[in-house]
């Protein structure tokens, strides 16, 4: 586990992040700081029992948990935009439209928890890290019973499998969408087109006629029309009109 003796500026937090690392170090905990919030990572096995510690544990209290995402790491650290010089020499930034997202990684997709005690006033992030074509975290609806509909989002959104779930299926995309709309490698345009068919009184689906694309941001660029007389573009049209 990262050091123990991890500081954030703010005593009750210090207090928090020794008591976790004297808590979890034994089960694979991970441990780290940042901006003054905490952040435990745990392996997928040791999750519910930790989660169960984290709430009955009176020296941690961690009784609510107030929400719980999926994250896909496939393109991390990768950019399709030049965003920094790029718009000031003013061309389009799209410079990669091949991104070679790493979808086979072992630990592609995370499952993330942000927890409150109310008792301690302070809170924690819980981190999992999960992959495979079919990513499985245990569930922890047994420890907060708010994980339910959460967790089943994650499953919609990401395709994050909740191992125990009482009632694992899509909750925010149609019965009959094809595959999870926040994964990476999701198309932006989808699988399918649907829409209502007045003759046949229902929804029908169609393939979709949209082209994927990607889109170049506005960029802006100087011009002489709106700088003040004295910029050098504007002194030197000046010049060379009176030459």
């Amino acid at each position: 586990m990262s050091d123990p003796t991890i500081t954030t500026g703010d005593s009750g937090l210090d207090l928090l992040a020794a008591r976790l690392s004297e808590r979890f170090a034994s089960v694979g905990g991970a441990l780290s700081a940042d901006r003054g919030e905490l952040t435990l990572r745990l392996p997928a096995t040791a999750l519910v029992a930790a989660c169960t510690r984290l709430r009955d544990d009176q020296a941690l209290g961690f009784e609510q948990l107030i929400d719980l995402c999926g994250v896909d790491y496939a393109a991390y650290g990768l950019s399709e935009w030049a965003t920094i010089d790029a718009s000031h020499f003013g061309f389009g930034r799209g410079v990669d439209r091949d991104l070679e997202l790493k979808t086979d990684q072992p630990d592609r997709f995370a499952v993330v928890y942000h927890l409150l005690s109310v008792a301690h006033n302070w809170r924690l992030r819980l981190l999992v890290r999960t992959g495979g074509d079919q990513p499985l975290v245990p569930s922890v609806v047994s420890v907060w019973s708010a994980a339910d509909w959460f967790e089943r989002e994650a499953f919609d959104l990401f395709g994050i499998l909740f191992d125990g779930h009482p009632d694992l299926r899509r909750i925010l995309t149609d019965y009959g969408f094809v595959g999870h709309p926040f994964r990476k490698d999701f198309p932006l345009s989808g699988q399918v087109a649907m829409r209502y068919d007045p003759e046949q009184a229902r929804v029908i689906y169609e393939p979709v006629e949209i082209e994927p694309r990607v889109l170049v941001p506005k960029v802006i660029r100087d011009d002489s029309r709106y700088l003040g007389d004295e910029h050098p573009a504007v002194t030197g049209a000046k010049d060379a009109a009176n030459a």
